[in-house]
């Protein structure tokens, strides 16, 4: 028997002011999108905002449904708005907050399986890494170079090959 460890690196900043101009710029724009969320259940408001490649910003937010779990998360309506309006173009930057209507939205906010998964194929599908930046309307931010980070021995296309 051998035992392995996957590991990886993240970025931790104190808060949004430790940030560059761009990705200040971005965690801004996401945490602003959360007022356009549509969360009466849980009243945990999600936005998330990309930069992409050819300089466009695609915004998405959570939206809920009653019929649970037909609702679908910001990153993946950000991912589906992406790649409907700007086909094949990859994302650069993702930034992604939060604002819980129920309590503290302090803390940096991940994606849930679900996204993890649809990221990294998004990954694959543009041949290029998408870096996250993890927020909540204030305090700590994490950033990653590459969405596919929190997914490790993810399943993708190659595996069906």
């Amino acid at each position: 028997m051998k035992k392995e460890e996957i590991k990886f690196e993240y970025e931790s900043y104190n808060d949004i002011s430790e940030l560059d101009e761009a990705d200040a710029k971005l965690v801004q724009a996401a945490r602003d999108v959360t007022a356009k969320a549509y969360a009466p259940y849980s009243n945990f408001l999600v936005g998330a905002a990309a930069k992409l490649a050819n300089g466009e910003v695609v915004m998405g937010t959570n939206q809920e449904n009653a019929s649970f779990p037909v609702g679908i998360c910001a990153e993946r309506s950000l991912l589906a708005t992406a790649a409907m309006l700007h086909t094949n173009v990859p994302i650069d930057t993702l930034a992604v907050s939060y604002h819980n209507l129920n309590g503290d939205s302090s803390k940096p906010v991940s994606p849930c399986g679900m996204c993890r998964q649809a990221l990294r194929e998004y990954e694959d599908r543009t041949q290029q890494p998408i870096r996250l930046i993890l927020s909540g309307r204030d305090g700590k931010i994490i950033v990653l170079e590459k969405s596919t980070l929190l997914l490790p021995m993810s399943f993708g296309g190659d595996d069906m090959k």
